[in-house]
């Protein structure tokens, strides 16, 4: 049997084959064209993955950039599972060869037994022979080799696209935790509000995203600038416009300390002994933003708790997820039902 262990994220999919590592990153959205047939409204797939994130901003009117996977629920079941069976065979995996292969789903926390039926039916959609959920905290941080104690909780922060998962574990399972409609996405969203109000520049989503990743910190004094191409506001002229760190710092500060604050919510509601074994052991740090330079010394200030950083934070769950798979007693331990 084949194993594949999909992080079907809001912003990217990730795959991970065990012996072969990541083999798939690409963005869980897909470009639909729509239009009336025989005076019924239809529709029609123009794009996937990463060509369909490419239309954004420039797709013709009757086209809708659609993600059909949303803070972890699947909302849209029948292009998702359009979108599945593309990335499948990217990696060449047909609809006979799925048979044969098993899929390890890495969910986030909190997430009902139904959503998880979703999955299940888009993966049986492709032709898969068997499937398997985890949790996101669990996978991260075995992605990320860290030892997940029996009894000592493990504390897991992992801030992706739109969702962040904060979670407290030990091989008993959860002790505290929660998931969060905060994450990348949100920052996003305000550096385009941002430079709207206050800079008479109007860019788009991937825009702001690239300014993010080029020069988004968490350190107070860095000084790296970006030009940052768009329309002025006022008249609609092209424009452009040089953009420096500390221009987007206290953007990227606030959505940051909201997460924190989550965070310090889910550590208070811990048992005492748990708490600080959390305090003293510290934070396993994961997700697309963990990449943010100071990110990781922001925390440790804020919360005074040590953070440990992986190599591959926006990869770890997934790489996780693949290792949990791949081991009968990490899938005894860490693998998670439909109720």
């Amino acid at each position: 049997m084949k194993k594949i262990a999909v992080d079907f994220g809001s912003g990217f999919t990730k795959i991970y084959i065990p012996g072969c590592g990541v083999v798939l990153r690409e963005a869980t959205c897909i470009a639909v064209e729509q239009f009336v047939s025989d005076g019924e409204n239809t529709f029609a797939i123009k794009a996937c993955g990463d060509k369909a994130r490419a239309l954004s901003g420039r797709a013709a009117v009757n086209t809708r950039i659609i993600n059909p996977v949303v803070e972890g629920d699947i909302v849209n079941e029948i292009l998702a599972a359009r979108l599945f069976a593309y990335f499948l065979e990217k990696i060449e995996i047909t609809y006979k060869k799925a048979r044969r292969t098993e899929v390890m789903f890495v969910l986030p926390c909190g997430l009902s037994g139904e959503v998880r039926g979703k999955y299940r039916k888009i993966a049986e959609e492709c032709g898969i022979g068997s499937v398997y959920f985890t949790l996101t905290p669990y996978a991260a941080v075995i992605g990320g080799n860290a030892i997940i104690s029996e009894s000592t909780p493990t504390f897991s922060l992992d801030i992706g696209h739109s969702l962040t998962g904060i979670a407290a574990f030990s091989q008993d399972g959860i002790v505290s935790g929660l998931s969060v409609n905060l994450g990348g996405a949100n920052i996003d969203a305000h550096i385009i509000d941002e430079l709207a109000e206050n800079h008479n520049l109007k860019i788009g989503g991937l825009t702001a995203e690239r300014l993010k990743n080029t020069v988004g910190s968490l350190l107070e004094d860095d000084n790296r600038t970006t030009v940052v191409d768009g329309r002025a506001v006022s008249d609609g002229a092209q424009t452009s416009l040089f953009v420096g760190s500390g221009q987007i710092y206290e953007v990227i500060t606030t959505y940051v300390d909201k997460i924190l604050e989550y965070v310090a919510l889910v550590i208070s509601k811990l048992p005492e002994e748990a708490a600080s074994a959390v305090v003293r052991g510290g934070i396993y740090l994961s997700g697309g933003l963990a990449k943010m330079d100071g990110l990781a010394d922001y925390i440790r200030e804020k919360l005074n708790i040590p953070v440990t950083e992986f190599e591959e934070p926006q990869l770890a769950a997934v790489i996780g997820g693949g290792a949990i798979l791949s081991d009968y007693a990490l899938t005894e331990k860490f693998a998670i039902g439909e109720d």
